[in-house]
């Protein structure tokens, strides 16, 4: 299970950090809310790496059953690997580029905010918010633990209903080989048939 549980989060991290830097050296992240929406729809679609790894485990390991309880530890074991690799990742990403990310978004913030015509007050309020974001990103243990957090809600809800559909067999259920036998499944030796024959 951990070997499942390490690639595949692996994997899932990988992905999403990926796409998201990309998205930036690209121009496409703007800094309205579509970019956060963006962002955690690119969260979603990474993390449903958790059911492909379940139903792996399931159909492969355990013969095309899994008990609820462990399929949710193993949804959030690969959640945990994602939400370290993401964060790791990002964490690469910024000291690679002089961790300037945070004065560029906040610059775009501002710049949206004025371009909107945000009142003295709304500003005000906005000059708050960023402080605080700017504090958190100057702390390396708050920033990777923010970091962190913006995928966990993510990855605990992929990992509730993966774990809630598999544990029901008949959810895309294994592949039978040759004689109705699931993958670890083998069939009896001939003296195991020769006795139930007797």
């Amino acid at each position: 299970m951990a070997r499942i549980i390490w690639i595949y989060g692996l994997i899932s991290g990988s992905i999403i950090v990926a796409s998201i830097i990309i998205g930036i050296l690209l121009g496409t992240d703007s800094m309205g809310g579509g970019s956060v929406v963006l962002g955690y729809l690119i969260m979603l679609i990474a993390l449903s790496v958790i059911f492909v790894g379940i139903k792996r485990y399931r159909d492969r390991d355990l013969g095309g059953v899994i008990r609820f309880r462990t399929a949710l530890i193993m949804g959030v074991g690969i959640a945990g690997v994602a939400a370290l690799a993401y964060t790791l990742g990002w964490e690469v990403y910024l000291a690679a580029t002089n961790y300037r990310f945070i004065g560029e978004y906040t610059d775009g913030l501002i710049a949206a905010k004025k371009a909107a015509g945000a009142s003295t007050s709304e500003m005000a309020k906005l000059q708050i918010d960023i402080a605080w974001m700017k504090d958190v990103y100057a702390h390396p243990l708050k920033r990777m633990a923010m970091t962190a957090v913006e995928i966990a809600p993510v990855g605990l809800t992929v990992a509730l209903v993966s774990a809630g559909l598999l544990c029901f067999p008949r959810v895309l259920p294994a592949r039978q080989h040759a004689g109705g036998q699931t993958p670890n499944q083998e069939s009896p030796s001939g003296s195991e048939s020769a006795e139930k024959s007797i």
